[in-house]
Formats: C-alpha cells, sequence, structure tokens
C-alpha cells in the first residue's frame, strides 16, 4: 500500500519522553541540524520517495476533473453547439424559404409586366385601328360631300351654259334677222335664219 507521508513528516523528531536525558536530546538535535546544514534535500516533487503519492493525487484529481467536464462542461458545451447548429440550420432554412418567395415573386412580377406589355401593345393596336378607322369615314365623308358639291357645281354649271347657249342663239338669231332684212329685205323667214344661226353654231361647236 501506498503511503502518504510526505518527506516533512518522516524527518520530524520524534518527541522526548518525559525523564530521558535532556543532553541526549539535545545532541540528538545538533546532529540533526547538522545533517540539514551541511547537505541540501531534492525538491518534493522530484523525490523518487514522493512518486506514489504523486501518481494517486493525479489520478484522483484528473478522476475529478473527467467527472467535472462530462457531467458539467460536456453537456453545457454539447448543448451549446446543438442549439448554434439548429440556429444555423434554421437561419439557412429560412434564407432558402426566402430566396424561393423571391423567386416566386420575381417570375410573378415578370409574368405581370409581360401581361401589361401585352395588354398595352392590344390597347395602342385597337386606338390605332380605331383612329384609322374614324379617319377613313371621315375621308369617305369629306370626299362624298365634296363629290356632292361637285356634282352640284357641274350641274349648275351645265345649266348656266344651257341658258347661256339658248340666249346666244336667241341673240345671234335676232342679229342675223336684223342683218339680214337691212342686206336683202323682208324676203328671209325668220325660220330660215334661225336655221343659218344653228348650223353657224354647229360648226363653232
Amino acid at each position: 500500500m501506498l503511503s502518504l507521508v510526505t518527506p516533512a513528516f518522516a524527518q520530524e523528531e520524534p518527541h522526548a519522553e518525559p525523564g530521558a536525558d535532556a543532553g541526549h536530546t539535545a545532541g540528538e538535535l545538533h546532529e540533526g541540524t547538522e545533517d540539514h546544514g551541511g547537505g541540501h534535500g531534492a525538491f518534493p516533487p522530484f523525490d523518487p520517495a514522493t512518486y506514489g503519492s504523486q501518481l494517486l493525487w493525479l489520478a484522483v484529481f484528473f478522476g475529478l476533473l473527467y467527472l467535472l467536464i462530462s457531467r458539467v462542461a460536456a453537456p453545457r458545451i454539447g448543448g451549446i453547439i446543438e442549439a448554434r447548429d439548429n440556429r444555423v440550420a434554421g437561419d439557412l432554412a429560412e434564407a432558402g424559404r426566402l430566396k424561393e418567395e423571391t423567386g416566386a415573386a420575381i417570375a410573378a412580377y415578370e409574368q405581370a409586366l409581360a401581361a401589361a406589355r401585352q395588354n398595352a401593345h392590344g390597347i395602342a393596336q385597337a386606338a390605332r385601328d380605331a383612329a384609322k378607322a374614324e379617319a377613313d369615314a371621315q375621308r369617305a365623308r369629306i370626299e362624298a360631300d365634296l363629290q356632292g358639291k361637285l356634282d352640284a357645281a357641274e350641274m349648275r354649271i351645265a345649266d348656266v351654259k344651257t341658258r347661256a347657249l339658248a340666249e346666244v342663239d336667241a341673240i345671234a338669231r335676232d342679229a342675223a334677222e336684223t342683218m339680214v332684212e337691212v342686206l336683202l329685205g323682208p324676203r328671209v323667214t325668220q325660220n330660215e335664219v334661225a336655221g343659218a344661226v344653228h348650223s353657224a353654231l354647229g360648226k363653232r361647236d
């Protein structure tokens, strides 16, 4: 069995019995003092005589330290690491969810933008078609109005021309009758004068 006695306790002198010689005791103490003064002892941790007790206390403290770490420190560290891993996993999952939501939002935005562009193109095309149809209808109305006015003007011109020709015919007939009467006398009838005037006007036209 290992001894737990340290060198300090081993070097202590036993107490003198009552009645022992005082001189003998003093001599032993003097010899012990000379022994300690004459030679230096080894440092206790390096003293081979204390190796057994040092190993025993090392094993005891190592066991206590192991129990402390395994029962107290290790569970706390493990809990902290597990909580950190769970938090990191939750953050990654949340980031993935937000990324998916962002992708879906971007896709919906692009789809809505494409639909809006298509609707705008359709509205613009419909507006252009409506404006073109309105312009064509207005042009057709203006052309029809102008054509009507032109036809009416041509009719008026033809009427005026007809009346003018009739008046010219009458004036020419009267002038011809007068000239004939002056030159030839009343021997020429009005019908002959009118025929000659018509013949002359026909040749001029």
